[in-house]
């Protein structure tokens, strides 16, 4: 074997590590036993599983697992603690390492679905998503990790929109709402704006609706089962956000933009939020990027791809919106806005 096959293998392996140290993270996030530990401190096996109501067989070959790996400590025979970097997947921690764990798994179930159906090209759409019980309840905690503070951090303070529809106490409606979080965190920034969130799974809608009674929002914020095709609202909308989700109807672009100019108010703006396709696929070897070239080979399981921003702007003038584009997180990302006529 040559000196570099050796080098490679070893990187490989290392690689591989990374990826089993986040599958056993992800079984004690799914389960709740990070959030058992952190709750009751040190625990024993029985202890831990009865907390948590898991199997104890499992949950013993579990310790051994995440002890190999350093997420847990023993602190007596049999008896274990979080470590620091277990402390770190908890789900409330500040920066979380939990959407690494959540994005592993769901990228193996992913991977696993297009080697299956590359053969015979299907492409069964969204409800692969929904395939991994364990996964579900956490795609929208994950999506409100990694991109709540990009949302706080940039695009709030660059987009003009927001600002605008607060003065005057607007409505926003988020389709495609996930767990709420956009509008959660809308509703934080700008306190005149009520809102509406619209979801297609259920699990989504009861996820926001709770938290945005935890958050004392419930008020402000109504969530309900529901998408772009079929929706009602009482009154025009003066923002209407797509998050990372345009690119799921874009087959259907031209009723999806005529849609959202008709549910617009005069001066209203519909605010899009989609990845950056990059204009070269020599881009995409860009470390910052690799993982938006297999989340868009995700994407093609579910019958959608990746957009440019110039394609967005492009419909938006089709239907009489005046387009804008802003780029963030230094250009992996892009938020397109379509003014109506006041």
């Amino acid at each position: 074997m040559t000196a570099h096959l050796t080098e490679l293998r070893k990187e490989i392996m290392r690689r591989a590590q990374g990826a089993l140290s986040l599958d056993i993270a992800f079984i004690g996030i799914a389960n709740g036993l990070f959030a058992a530990l952190n709750d009751e401190g040190p625990a024993s096996v029985e202890r831990l599983a009865a907390s948590t109501g898991m199997d104890s067989a499992y949950v013993r070959r579990w310790c051994d697992a995440a002890y190999a790996f350093e997420l847990i400590d023993e602190t007596a025979p049999d008896e274990f603690q979080l470590s620091p970097l277990g402390r770190a997947f908890l789900a409330d921690e500040p920066g979380t390492l939990m959407p690494f764990a959540v994005q592993t798994v769901l990228s193996a179930h992913m991977a696993d679905r297009a080697a299956e159906l590359m053969p015979g090209g299907e492409r069964p759409g969204e409800r692969v998503l929904g395939e991994r019980p364990t996964i579900l309840p956490w795609f929208g905690p994950m999506l409100e990790h990694q991109f709540g503070p990009l949302l706080d951090k940039e695009i709030l303070d660059k987009v003009p929109a927001f600002e605008t529809v607060n003065k005057h106490g607007g409505l926003a409606v988020d389709l495609g709402c996930g767990n709420g979080w956009y509008l959660r965190a809308l509703a934080r920034r700008c306190p005149q704006i009520h809102g509406i969130g619209l979801d297609d799974f259920d699990e989504n809608i009861q996820q926001a609706t709770r938290l945005a009674a935890q958050e004392g929002l419930e008020k402000r914020l109504h969530f309900a089962v529901g998408d772009i095709h079929h929706f009602h609202i009482e009154e025009p909308a003066d923002l209407i956000a797509m998050n990372r989700s345009l690119h799921h109807v874009w087959n259907e672009k031209e009723n999806v933009f005529r849609v959202l100019q008709e549910h617009l108010a005069p001066g209203g703006v519909a605010v899009i939020w989609e990845p950056n396709w990059p204009a070269s696929r020599s881009e995409l070897r860009n470390p910052a990027l690799r993982g938006m070239a297999f989340q868009n080979l995700s994407e093609h399981v579910q019958g959608n791809h990746f957009l440019r921003p110039e394609e967005v702007a492009e419909q938006f003038q089709n239907v009489g919106l005046e387009p804008a584009i802003y780029l963030i997180a230094e250009g992996r990302d892009a938020v397109i806005t379509g003014t109506k006529a006041a």
